[in-house]
């Protein structure tokens, strides 16, 4: 019986582990940080052009409202405030399959200063999305405004 229960138990590893292989996914976050006004955090990164959401990987075993948090920590020194869930969406990156969870949040502090992976940043009222922005972006921002979510970034 035990070694029945470790050979299936190897079998279900080396499954999954091909199936990573065959069809990789990746997940990652985006926040929609809000200001006192309802206007929405953007950012412009050193190495991609266009106004868009702040965001990142999720680390392995990381929750994805523990990862929004700690990567806008990083990229625009965000303090306090919660995060909540917004919507799910997926899109085609090369081979792999990238899941994008986006949160709202509110009530936090943004201390930012230039760095190796942002520039610059903006708040934009998500309903006139500024001039540069992102197509993604201004979908994002369409949606957090109250248009309908489409499941594709």
């Amino acid at each position: 019986m035990k070694l029945l229960r470790m050979l299936r138990d190897a079998a279900f590893r080396c499954f999954m582990t091909l199936r990573a292989i065959w069809s990789p996914t990746a997940m990652g976050v985006a926040g929609a940080v809000y200001d006192d006004r309802g206007q929405v955090l953007l950012v412009k990164h050193r190495y991609n052009p266009g106004w868009r959401l702040p965001g990142g990987g999720v680390n392995r075993g990381e929750p994805p409202q523990d990862a929004v948090m700690r990567e806008l920590a990083e990229e625009v020194g965000l303090s306090g405030g919660a995060a909540e869930f917004f919507g799910l969406y997926v899109r085609k990156a090369g081979w792999v399959t990238a899941v994008i969870a986006v949160y709202r949040v509110h009530g936090a502090q943004v201390n930012f200063r230039p760095n190796l992976e942002i520039k610059d940043i903006c708040y934009a009222d998500p309903a006139s999305p500024p001039q540069g922005c992102t197509q993604a972006a201004r979908k994002r921002l369409k949606e957090l405004a109250g248009a309908g979510l489409s499941p594709h970034w």
